[in-house]
């Protein structure tokens, strides 16, 4: 919403943006070929009936089929203008080529009945070119522009009549054999449809569901290339003899415009004839082999295996080999899915090195298969390179910010200390410890001529260990419906987790936390989860001079203050997934913790512990182009406390900063419409709220590359603020509420700079605040006539209009 005085104003804006729209939309062409046609647009036209979906889907995936002597390349600078660089010269040659690419791509995709017509436009255009010299002085020179265009009629799509299977043996006679068994057992998972529409992908697709299906049930040396689909296009109408031919003409002519109209296919997926009779048959799981200490990444296989000094442990479940005892079995054990005495599962194989792969305490895990001779037994050994066990690491982070009051002008930086043991215990466990070490440093001791505050304003110290076993702890091992399903997760974690932390938010408040945790993670399919019971948090504040006087000004913030306690449940889940287009990704995360239900039914403690319920939901959308992508998040969280108590400061949301509104400093949006912050004397502004709204957007695009470093922009917007849900009658315009919704939503627009290491990325914004709820004029809104850096409020503190923000790596 911009506000304007007069028309004269609103012209030129319009003239400008014309302007703007008017450059971008145009391409300039450098290095042409001079007096010779030369390509300068490519265009693909429907004629026929398709849908909205599948015209973009087929539009888009023909504009690759253009011959390359045909394509007019044309190259995105700055992320919204396109250069046509040493376009080709125009050979009508070219047409047929670029036309026979593109029917074939639609016989792919099930067209096979489409036609096309070409039309060629050449338009002269005369522009002025430096010849020769740098320097030199512009002359008019001819282009000679052409546009191609083919209008394509696509005709009917070929639809899957029937589908049968038909596993043959050698002799190439139907048989009655398990193949077929478990063929037919599986084929209501079918990717082959009767009445969908047919693709040479869908077939493909589908013999390699067939090829898995069958390296499952112990086929271990049948390949998809044994297999292949028969498609039947002959009409049955055409079987009965004729001896009149105009008959037999008429009848072809008939089933010719029949198949245009209604064109229908059978299938049937057969085995081809097979010479070698081990392709058909099925082999179990012999002996399991495993190499925990593999010395070095160029070890040899077979080598490996032919040795007879290794140290060697056997068990139910398979033979440990080695020199060094570093490992105990029950890890590799739990992690893989081959059973002994089963039959092959190639999913099973997989799925062992993968997990064996994602413990952590082994870099490399690979595995060979070996067919015992004249047998049907297959054996595994596996091969794990150790990670290093211990490590240590330093990193530190840095984040600047100018904003508002109170956050003034801030410089973050922090150092983290890590130590990692990858195998603790010799069981794979994992062990993290951590030392923070946090500093806010105030720029400008002298904040808004309101009070003088100090270089250091926060003081944090975090201490944290945890560990993380490779499975899931089960109390109860005889539940076998439980312990069904939880063979049935991947990346299973068992996690017990400490933290200590010290903050001192000078001259206002010292708070100390001791968090302590179990629970397990664990993903099924492409959703994680993270569950942690009991989750128990211990919090002491100190309250200082400075909070002091805030709690004078608005006793309503005192119990957000409060000594307490958190025990209760948290859970997590995440869902990523990408659909059809795989340029697209979509991420939802759903978020769940309560405190103090259980401890409310023990007497003398319910007191002592803070009751509250907190859901957050978040959604994250990216969709990648060649070179610039669009991201998008959406994030609302709700912080709901017991009937008469209040959500404590720790576990409040609050927004600003360099990944959250940006327009604002840290901490100093909010609460609502309210300005009381802003007007406080006692120093203190930081906002803290029950309820976050946010939605965030950014088009990000490359600018250049500069020795090796990738230089690129963006243009972003971000909308959304942080609300009270209980009623504070101090601070009425802080409540959530329907009717003040629209008003009280800040947004800032601004561009940044994103310079990329590859390795980490460092991001300066600036932002400015398009609509800004605590401003009393135009309802929040910007004034371009009137356009100011900073805004006064009614008590004369200026507030500034725009922040800088210094950050590491995406916002989101």
């Amino acid at each position: 919403m911009i506000f304007v005085s007069n028309s004269t104003l609103s012209q030129k804006i319009l003239g400008l943006l014309g302007i703007v729209l008017l450059f971008t939309a145009c391409s300039s062409v450098k290095e042409f070929p001079v007096n010779k046609p030369f390509v300068f647009s490519n265009k693909i036209t429907f004629k026929s009936n398709v849908g909205k979906d599948e015209k973009k889907r087929l539009t888009t995936e023909l504009d690759n089929y253009w011959d390359d002597s045909l394509r007019a390349r044309k190259v995105q600078q700055f992320g919204f203008i396109y250069r046509l660089k040493q376009p080709p010269v125009f050979d009508t040659n070219n047409i047929s080529r670029s036309r026979g690419f593109m029917n074939a791509f639609l016989n792919s995709q099930g067209y096979y009945y489409a036609t096309f017509k070409d039309s060629v436009t050449i338009d002269s255009v005369v522009v002025k070119e430096r010849i020769g010299k740098l320097f030199s002085k512009r002359v008019p020179v001819l282009q000679l522009r052409t546009s191609i265009e083919f209008y394509i009629y696509i005709g009917k799509r070929i639809i899957i009549d029937s589908v049968g299977f038909a596993m043959i043996d050698t002799l190439h006679k139907p048989i009655d054999s398990t193949l077929q068994t478990n063929t037919l057992a599986q084929a209501k998972y079918s990717l082959l449809k009767s009445g969908k529409p047919y693709s040479k992908q869908l077939v493909s697709d589908e013999l390699d569901r067939l090829t898995y299906l069958y390296r499952s049930k112990g086929y271990y040396n049948l390949s998809r290339e044994d297999i292949y689909a028969l498609a039947d296009t002959l009409d049955a109408r055409l079987l009965k003899l004729s001896i009149d031919p105009l008959a037999q003409a008429q009848l072809i002519n008939e089933v010719a415009n029949a198949r245009k109209e209604d064109p229908k296919w059978r299938f049937t997926i057969m085995l081809k004839k097979i010479a070698d009779t081990l392709k058909l048959k099925q082999y179990y799981v012999g002996n399991l082999y495993y190499y925990p200490d593999i010395k070095n990444v160029y070890y040899n296989a077979d080598s490996v295996i032919a040795r007879t000094n290794f140290k060697e442990l056997s068990y139910k479940s398979g033979v440990m080999r080695f020199d060094e005892y570093k490992f105990k079995f029950r890890p590799m054990r739990e992690h893989t899915y081959l059973k002994r005495g089963g039959l092959y599962d190639e999913n099973a194989y997989y799925r062992s090195i993968n997990k064996l792969n994602q413990i952590g305490s082994w870099k490399q895990v690979d595995a060979k298969a070996v067919v015992r001779p004249n047998t049907d037994s297959i054996d595994f050994h596996f091969f794990l390179l150790p990670a290093p066990k211990q490590s240590w690491g330093v990193d530190f982070e840095g984040s600047r910010n100018t904003g508002d009051i109170g956050s003034g002008n801030l410089l973050g930086l922090a150092t983290n200390l890590t130590y990692k043991n990858r195998n603790v215990w010799k069981q794979a466990i994992q062990s993290v410890t951590q030392a923070r070490l946090g500093f806010e440093f105030n720029i400008d001791k002298q904040v808004a001529n309101v009070v003088s505050r100090p270089f250091v304003q926060t003081q944090q110290l975090t201490l944290s260990h945890t560990y993380s076993f490779p499975r899931i702890i089960q109390p109860f091992k005889n539940w076998k419906w439980l312990t069904d399903r939880i063979n049935k997760l991947d990346n299973k974690k068992t996690v017990f987790s400490g933290l200590g932390s010290y903050t001192n938010r000078i001259d206002f408040y010292q708070l100390r936390s001791l968090n302590l945790s179990f629970g397990f993670d664990y993903t099924k399919g492409n959703v994680s989860t993270h569950f942690r019971f009991p989750n128990i948090e211990l919090y002491k504040v100190d309250t200082l001079a400075g909070l002091i006087q805030l709690f004078n000004d608005n006793p309503f913030l005192r119990n957000s203050f409060r000594n307490g306690n958190v025990v209760g449940i948290s859970l997590s889940k995440n869902i990523l997934f990408s659909g059809n287009d795989k340029s697209k990704t979509h991420n939802v995360r759903l978020f769940a913790e309560e405190s103090g239900l259980l401890t409310s039914l023990i007497p003398n403690v319910g007191d002592l512990v803070f009751s509250y319920l907190k859901l957050e939901g978040e959604y994250r959308y990216l969709k990648k182009y060649t070179k610039n992508e669009f991201a998008l998040r959406a994030f609302i969280g709700a912080a709901l406390p017991k009937s008469g108590q209040t959500i404590p400061v720790f576990k409040q949301y609050f927004v600003g900063g360099p990944n959250s509104m940006r327009a604002w400093g840290l901490r100093q949006l909010g609460l609502g419409s309210s300005i009381v912050s802003d007007t406080s004397t006692s120093g203190y502004t930081d906002r803290f709220g029950d309820f976050n709204l946010e939605i965030n957007t950014e088009y990000r695009f490359l600018l250049t590359t500069i020795a090796g470093v990738k230089v690129g922009s963006a243009l972003f917007a971000d909308i959304g603020n942080v609300w009270n849900i209980r009623q504070d009658p101090n601070n009425v315009n802080a409540t959530l509420s329907l009717k003040n919704f629209g008003k009280d939503l800040a947004i800032g627009i601004g561009t940044g700079v994103r310079l990329d290491f590859s390795f980490f990325l460092v991001r300066v914004d600036f932002a400015y605040k398009l609509k800004d709820p605590a401003r009393t004029a135009y309802n929040g809104w910007t004034n371009f006539k009137d356009f100011e850096w900073t805004d006064t409020r009614t008590n004369g503190v200026k507030i500034k209009n725009y922040a800088f923000q210094l950050g590491i790596g995406l916002p989101f």
